[in-house]
C-alpha cells in the first residue's frame, strides 16, 4: 500500500486530495483542534468540514496561586469553513491495509 501511496502522492496537496470524504484531524493556531469529514479544499488550504469535533485548549495563570491551568471546552458542529492560514498541520485518515 506504501509503494502505490508514494506514487500518487507527488505533491503535497496530493495527500489532501486522497482525503477527500474522509474523516481527517486538523491542528490550528490558538491551540484548536478539528476532527471532521473533508468535503473541499483548495490551494491556500481553506477547508469544508462537516461532522466536526472541535476541541480548544487553553492556558491561564490561577491569580491566586500563579498556577497554570489549562483548560479544554470541546463542542461539534454540522458543517465548518476552515481558513487555511490558521491551519498548522492536517492529518489524513489512518490506512492500516
Amino acid at each position: 500500500w506504501l509503494s502505490v501511496m508514494a506514487a500518487v502522492v507527488e505533491e503535497p496537496l496530493d495527500l489532501i486530495k486522497l482525503s477527500l470524504n474522509e474523516r481527517i484531524f486538523i491542528k490550528c493556531r490558538h491551540g484548536r483542534e478539528l476532527r471532521g469529514k473533508l468535503h473541499a479544499y483548495d490551494q491556500h488550504m481553506n477547508m469544508v468540514l462537516s461532522e466536526v469535533e472541535e476541541t480548544v485548549t487553553a492556558s491561564e495563570v490561577d491569580e491566586e496561586t500563579y498556577e497554570e491551568v489549562i483548560k479544554t471546552t470541546k463542542r461539534t458542529m454540522e458543517m465548518l469553513f476552515v481558513r487555511g492560514d490558521a491551519v498548522i498541520l492536517v492529518s489524513p485518515p489512518l490506512r492500516t491495509s
